[in-house]
């Protein structure tokens, strides 16, 4: 009953800080850790009445190592995919690389389990702190941007940025087609609910683009029969934090207030979310679907960035992490 009692706090507490602002990473650990007490605390009444229900725990924990095997699988295969549609660069080899490294981790903790020695323990301790550390961020981001994009999505916006993505040849792409038409959808929304609302396609010229993002979007947009008057295309940005800023800039110019709703891929909400948070924005985000093949590359490129524009906190997060296990270590060694 305890651990389901704290399942309940941490529900409420995530509850009260998700009405205060959407966009906290925050709310995602307070959300893994409602399923997490949740989950432990049916498990430990169900095995209290049921003993068979240990058994399955047990095999549960023995096939883990089996799951993550079959995971960097799939993340092995999806690289492969991703090198041969996309082209090769880091970005878009992420799952190439996260499942060759899931493989070596896997190794390296056998390796270590069979030395036998004190040396091999503690180092499968420090492994092990690294790698659960890992594991864990990555789930908070990955479950809180998918609660994030599909629960409690704005439908009205007085504002509606769509941020760029590459053109392909001067001309509007499939990605890039898919953000447009998610930002139609709110922009169609929120005129038939009587709001003289505008559109900002934001892009700027990249070195191998003809001309910027934001002058084809805006192409795009009027053809898709949004006036002239409500478009608003923003042509310097080259990356996220600039499409926020300078689209703000855009709105600011043209006298337009009012809620504020940003179209961008749904691998890339969370991230565009927490941007705009730090931009002092009350945007709030929706995102387009992508090709399946796409988006765990894409999806991983988003948590490194996450990651490293918070390097300091993790780094200090995970020095305490190692900490803790290496005391531990040093407990059940001597």
């Amino acid at each position: 009953m305890v651990l389901l009692a704290l399942a309940v706090v941490c529900a409420l507490v995530y509850v009260v800080l998700r009405r205060r602002d959407r966009r906290m990473l925050r709310n995602g650990v307070l959300l893994l850790a409602t399923l997490f007490f949740a989950v432990l605390g049916v498990t430990e009444l169900a095995a209290a009445r049921f003993p068979a229900v240990e058994v399955l725990i047990v095999g549960a924990i023995l096939l883990f190592p089996v799951g993550v095997v079959v995971l960097a699988g799939f993340l092995i295969a999806n690289g492969v995919r991703m090198f041969r549609r996309e082209g090769r660069s880091l970005g878009n080899m992420l799952s190439l690389v996260v499942g060759v490294a899931l493989v070596v981790v896997v190794a390296v903790l056998l390796l270590l389990l069979r030395s036998g020695s004190t040396v091999g323990e503690a180092a499968l301790l420090l492994v092990l702190a690294v790698a659960g550390y890992v594991g864990v961020v990555f789930l908070v981001f990955l479950l809180y941007a998918v609660v994030y994009g599909r629960v409690g999505k704005p439908r009205e916006a007085d504002v509606v940025v769509v941020l760029g993505s590459g053109l392909v040849r001067g001309e509007v792409s499939p990605l890039l087609r898919s953000r447009l038409d998610k930002g139609l959808e709110v922009w169609r929304h929120s005129t038939a609910q009587g709001r003289a609302a505008v559109m900002i396609p934001s892009g700027g010229q990249g070195s191998d683009e003809p001309r910027p993002e934001g002058t084809a979007m805006a192409e795009y947009l009027v053809a898709q029969g949004v006036p002239e008057s409500a478009v608003l295309p923003e042509t310097r940005s080259r990356n996220t934090d600039e499409n926020l800023r300078f689209s703000r800039e855009v709105q600011q110019a043209a006298g337009v207030t009012g809620t504020v709703v940003v179209a961008t891929s749904n691998y890339h909400v969370m991230r565009a979310a927490m941007l705009a948070r730090s931009l002092g924005s009350s945007a709030e985000v929706v995102g387009a679907r992508t090709a399946r093949y796409y988006v765990p590359s894409a999806f991983l490129r988003e948590f490194v960035a996450v990651v490293a524009a918070h390097r300091v906190a993790h780094a200090v997060a995970l020095a305490v992490v190692v900490a803790v296990w290496a005391w531990i270590a040093v407990i059940a060694l001597t």
